[in-house]
């Protein structure tokens, strides 16, 4: 307990009583009776042999039980273990290499470190680092291509991570980097950590092909990552279609029935081979294991096919379909519910080009906004 805060009554002997009162604050200033803490007690790190100079091998942890002027900063120092200066500690409690480790040379070293606080007088704890010295990688990393489809209103795309990079790596202790060429980097960034891709806002339509690498520190490889850019007309939400489906997530649809479906739909639908199958979003239905996909179908000439139509050719081919994934229902208007006849029911479909959503597998992306459908009766 850091402080008491006192209410003290005075009262006199007379009739009436008088009394007054004071508030006395008794605060309780912190004696340095804490040592500093690691956690865990004692480290194991590895580096590989043939790292450059500076290479930082382990992050040190340390608490402090006592006030902040008797806790940190700490100060940390190498006791032993560290005779041939092959080793550097800074004021951050970094470890990092002060030469270039050899495998043949030595396979390990064990360091004993202090911590010192910053209290009068000051506590110190100890801890002992083992430092392994491993071979250098051997193998290349492996990486999946990603092909990356973006769907947005027009000139309203607000950026967001749209993909990521799966990869690895046979050496146990390899750590991978992902970089992307400078040049792509103002429209594009991909997190050097994790291989997460970032689209800035404002991409315009079409196809971009991004210049991405991942390295263990000596292998670098490149990546193949596609990404398509595809900006929705307005006349495109008067002519939708939505297809449930049911059983199905998002990520199953994306990775594993997408294209499949997309090449069954287009020979179920399409008049001409110059027509333009668009899907504009999937979502899943709310509460539900179901999944729609929300689409429309461009003719050559620029026009689009009505619902009623597609409707039409869907329910023909419906069979067909289903040997791809099963389906729940053909919308077109979605009245359960309303007290009326179905020319009797209007709907309107909204899109929320600010609320995107992401649905992200090894191979395959997906980034849509979200789409809201509103229904009212008219009789």
């Amino acid at each position: 307990i850091s402080g008491y805060s006192l209410v003290v009554q005075a009262r006199d002997s007379g009739t009436p009583p008088l009394s007054s009162s004071v508030t006395v604050n008794v605060d309780i200033s912190d004696v340095n009776d804490n040592s500093p803490v690691f956690t865990p007690a004692n480290y194991t790190a590895v580096i590989q042999e043939n790292k450059p100079v500076g290479t930082s091998i382990l992050q040190l942890v340390v608490t402090d039980k006592d006030s902040f002027h008797n806790g940190p900063p700490f100060t940390f120092t190498i006791l032993t273990g560290n005779e041939e200066e092959e080793f550097t500690l800074d004021p951050h409690g970094v470890l990092r290499s002060a030469v270039i480790f050899k495998h043949m040379v030595s396979t390990e070293y064990v360091l004993c470190v202090q911590a010192k606080d910053s209290g009068k007088p000051q506590q110190v704890s100890h801890t002992y680092i083992q430092v392994r010295v491993i071979e250098e990688s051997i193998h290349k990393p492996t990486a999946i291509p990603l092909e990356i489809f973006i769907v947005t209103m027009e000139d309203d795309f607000p950026g967001g991570v749209i993909g990521k990079i799966h990869a690895t790596d046979q050496d146990v202790y390899d750590v991978l980097t992902y970089t992307l060429k400078s040049e792509q980097k103002s429209l594009f960034k991909v997190n050097s950590h994790d291989g997460k891709i970032i689209a800035l806002g404002g991409l315009d339509n079409g196809k971009y092909i991004l210049n991405v690498s991942v390295s263990d520190g000596r292998f670098q490889v490149p990546i193949d990552v596609v990404v398509h850019v595809e900006q929705l007309l307005q006349e495109m939400l008067q002519n939708t279609v939505t297809i449930r489906f049911e059983n199905v997530s998002p990520e199953d649809f994306v990775g594993l029935h997408m294209h499949g479906f997309r090449r069954t739909l287009r020979n179920a639908l399409l008049s001409q081979k110059q027509d333009s199958l668009h899907i504009i979003s999937i979502q899943p239905v709310a509460g539900s294991s179901q999944l729609d996909m929300l689409f429309a179908v461009q003719m050559h000439s620029g026009g689009f096919y009505k619902p009623a139509y597609l409707i039409q050719k869907l329910t023909n081919a419906r069979r067909h379909l289903e040997n791809v994934i099963r389906i729940s229902a053909i919308l077109e208007k979605n009245c359960s519910g309303l007290d009326c006849q179905e020319q009797h029911c209007e709907q309107s479909l909204s899109i929320d080009s600010h609320s995107l959503m992401t649905y992200s597998t090894a191979r395959i992306s997906f980034v849509c906004p979200r789409f809201y459908r509103n229904v009212r009766c008219m009789c």
